[in-house]
C-alpha cells in the first residue's frame, strides 16, 4: 500500500519520538493507517517531518516491540494485523491459557456426591446458624492427615485456622502482622500478584526482593529490612508462582536467620502443593515467626473455597479475629465438604489422574517449547517461558491473544518499579479438548520461532 502518509507532530512539550508514536496510533485507530500498510521508510520520513533519523527509528522501534508494526531487513515496516483471529472450529473463543484449570477426572461427580450427603446428614442447627470454631474440627483433621508428611514444624488441631481459600488466607495474615501508618510487605521480584493486592487492600506499600539461584538474594532481603522497616516478607519456598522456582534447603535457612534476628515474619504460601516437600518450611523454621498457607484448588478444585492457616506459636488469637469480624467463619456446609472430599477412599486415584494428565500436558510444552529456555515443574500446571531478543512480554502476550490464545505477560507478576522481565507464563488448562490444546502451544511457538525483525536507519 502507499507509503505516503505523513503525520502532524504538535508541539506539546513531549520527546519527538513519543509524539510520532502517539501519531501512528491515533493514525491506525482512526483508520488513516491500514493493517499491511507500509510506513515510510526511516530517512525519508525524518526528511518530511524535519527531525533526526534516529528519533524516527527510536519510535518505530517502540511500536514493533509493542507489536503495532512490524519489520524486517529489505521489506521495511508495516501496521501490523493485530485484529482478533476467530477460531470457527469451535465456540468456545479463545484458546485459555491465562490461569491454571485443574482437569476434571472424577473430582466433580466426587463433590456433588459428598454436597448432598452432607446436607442431607448435617443437623438442623448447623444449617440454621453461624458457624463455630468447633463445627470445622473435621476439616482441621482432614487438613492434618493431607499434611501429615509435610515438614511443618509442631503444631496442634487448635493451630490450624480455616479460612475462604489461600487468597482470602493472605489478606487474613496481612491484617494480624501489619501495624502503623505505612506499613510495609516484602515481596519476591517476580512472585504471585495476589500478596501485591492483598498488600493494597491493607494499603501498604510493596517492595521487590530479588532472586540468584538459590531462591531470595539474602543479603538484599537484610538491606530491604533495614531501609524500610518491613514487618512481612510473602513468598512461596516450594513453587513460586509464575516461575516454578523452590528455594533451596540452605537459603531458607539463610533468610530464617535474618527474619530471626529482625522479627520479620514470613508467610510462605504452598497452594501448589503437589507432594513431597523438597526442604523444611519456613513455619519449621520460624515456629514464632513463620506462617504456612495451604488449600485444595490446584489440586482437587478451586471450588471447594478453603484455605488453611498455620500461624506462628501466639499468633491464632490474632488470625482468628481477623477471620471472625471479617465474615464470621467459613460455612460448615464448606467445611464438611472438605473433609469428607479429603477423606474419601475415591480421592487417591483421582489425583493420580489429575497429576498424570497435568504430566502428559507439561510433555508435549517441553517437547514443543523446549528449545527455548523454560521452567516447569512436575505436576505444577504452570510453564514459565523466557523469551527471545526481539519480543517483550507485553508485546509477546498481546500478539498471542490476536492469534487467540491467551495467557499472562511477566507484568502481571512484577512491581511496576522493578525491572523488566521479558517472560510470559503458560498456565495448563486440562479442562480444554486436547485438539485445541496442542493447538494454542503451536501458536506459541510460531511465536517464539518469529521474534519481530529489527530495521536499520
Amino acid at each position: 500500500m502507499s507509503t505516503n502518509w505523513q503525520p502532524l507532530l504538535e508541539k506539546t512539550g513531549r520527546a519527538k519520538y513519543r509524539a510520532l508514536v502517539d501519531c501512528i496510533n491515533k493514525g491506525i485507530a482512526e483508520g488513516a493507517l491500514e493493517a499491511g500498510q507500509k510506513l515510510p521508510p526511516v530517512r525519508e520520513l525524518a526528511f518530511r517531518l524535519d527531525i533526526t533519523p534516529g528519533t524516527v527509528a527510536r519510535a518505530y522501534s517502540i511500536l514493533v516491540e509493542d507489536g503495532i508494526l512490524t519489520a524486517g531487513v529489505g521489506r521495511g515496516t508495516y501496521v501490523a494485523d493485530i485484529s482478533p483471529v476467530t477460531d470457527t472450529s469451535s465456540s468456545e473463543g479463545m484458546i485459555d491459557f491465562f490461569s491454571p484449570r485443574i482437569p476434571n477426572m472424577g473430582q466433580e461427580v466426587l463433590i456433588r456426591d459428598v454436597v448432598k450427603k452432607v446436607a442431607s446428614e448435617l443437623p438442623s442447627n448447623a444449617l440454621m446458624q453461624y458457624p463455630k470454631r468447633e463445627s470445622n474440627l473435621p476439616a482441621r483433621k482432614a487438613f492434618m492427615a493431607w499434611m501429615r508428611d509435610a515438614p511443618l514444624g509442631h503444631y496442634e488441631l487448635d493451630d490450624i485456622v480455616i479460612t475462604h481459600g489461600g487468597q482470602n488466607a493472605i489478606l487474613h495474615v496481612m491484617q494480624a502482622v501489619l501495624r502503623g501508618n505505612d506499613p510495609v510487605v516484602l515481596v519476591d521480584e517476580v512472585s504471585f500478584s495476589g500478596f501485591r493486592k492483598a498488600a493494597e487492600l491493607c494499603r501498604a506499600k510493596v517492595v521487590g526482593v530479588p532472586w540468584d539461584g538459590e531462591g531470595p538474594d539474602p543479603q538484599a532481603l537484610e538491606k530491604l529490612v533495614q531501609s524500610t522497616g518491613a514487618t512481612l516478607y510473602c513468598t512461596s519456598a516450594e513453587v513460586n508462582n509464575p516461575t516454578t522456582r523452590a528455594t533451596s534447603a540452605r537459603r531458607r535457612r539463610e533468610i530464617a536467620s535474618i527474619a530471626l534476628r529482625h522479627g520479620l515474619h514470613v508467610l510462605d504460601d504452598d497452594c501448589y502443593h503437589t507432594g513431597r516437600h523438597s526442604a523444611e518450611s519456613y513455619r519449621a523454621l520460624l515456629p514464632e515467626l513463620g506462617w504456612y498457607i495451604s488449600s485444595p484448588s490446584k489440586l482437587v478444585s478451586p471450588s471447594l473455597r478453603v484455605g488453611f492457616t498455620i500461624p506462628p506459636k501466639g499468633w491464632v488469637g490474632e488470625m482468628l479475629r481477623s477471620v471472625q469480624f471479617s465474615h464470621f467463619g467459613v460455612s460448615t456446609i464448606l467445611t464438611e465438604a472438605f473433609a469428607s472430599v479429603m477423606t474419601s477412599p475415591r480421592l487417591p486415584a483421582i489425583i493420580d489422574k489429575v497429576q498424570a494428565k497435568i504430566n502428559a500436558d507439561l510433555r508435549y510444552v517441553v517437547n514443543q517449547l523446549g528449545g527455548y529456555p523454560i521452567r516447569w515443574r512436575s505436576n505444577v500446571p504452570l510453564v514459565w517461558v523466557e523469551l527471545p531478543t526481539g519480543w517483550r512480554a507485553p508485546a509477546f502476550a498481546q500478539a498471542a491473544e490476536a492469534r487467540g490464545v491467551e495467557m499472562k505477560s511477566a507484568d502481571e507478576f512484577t512491581l511496576r518499579e522493578g525491572r523488566a522481565v521479558h517472560a510470559v507464563r503458560i498456565a495448563l488448562n486440562g479442562q480444554m479438548d486436547q485438539e485445541r490444546f496442542e493447538k494454542g502451544v503451536r501458536i506459541v511457538r510460531s511465536l517464539l520461532d518469529n521474534p519481530p525483525r529489527s530495521f536499520t536507519t
